[in-house]
């Protein structure tokens, strides 16, 4: 089996948004067996929906800056341009950001410690799984440009 050339698309292990399903849908299943339950409160569920709210705002922002560019969100897909507008101006990675806002939301919401020991785990496999494979498609489709916009922007925030 022939591995992609990261210049044609980025060699991206797992779907992203899966990543934070499967440890969401993992944190209720554990939840259901050995629990580690907690209540927000009215205040914490108010705040897991203002973060899931803030999420999905930061996730239209990102699109809205990739479309611009005329290029694709699909992570198995090649860039045909290097975003570094909008949201890209302050992380690398606002999409990924928005996805642990939307996390943090939805765990205040279950309320299981759950996927917050899980968290670490989704960290690993979307730093390794699908951010060193998006990065090295950039590094290697722009070279210079690309290295210039990491020494100027943070991964995350």
């Amino acid at each position: 089996m022939s591995v992609p050339d990261p210049v044609l698309r980025p060699r991206t292990l797992v779907p992203p948004p899966l990543v934070y399903a499967l440890a969401l849908g993992a944190a209720w299943w554990l939840e259901g067996r050995w629990s580690l339950g907690f209540d927000a409160g009215a205040a914490g569920r108010g705040l897991g929906w203002s973060l899931i709210g803030l999420g999905l705002l930061g996730f239209v922002w990102a699109l809205a800056a990739i479309w611009g560019q005329r290029t694709t969100v699909n992570p198995y897909k090649a860039a045909s341009s290097l975003v570094t507008g909008g949201p890209f101006a302050y992380s690398r990675n606002p999409i990924y950001v928005s996805d642990w806002l939307i996390y943090l939301g939805v765990t205040l919401l279950l309320g299981t410690l759950w996927a917050l020991l899980l968290a670490p785990l989704v960290w690993w496999v979307m730093r390794h799984g699908v951010i060193a494979h998006e990065e090295a498609h950039l590094l290697a489709k722009f070279g210079d440009e690309y290295r210039a916009y990491q020494a100027r922007v943070r991964r995350w925030l």
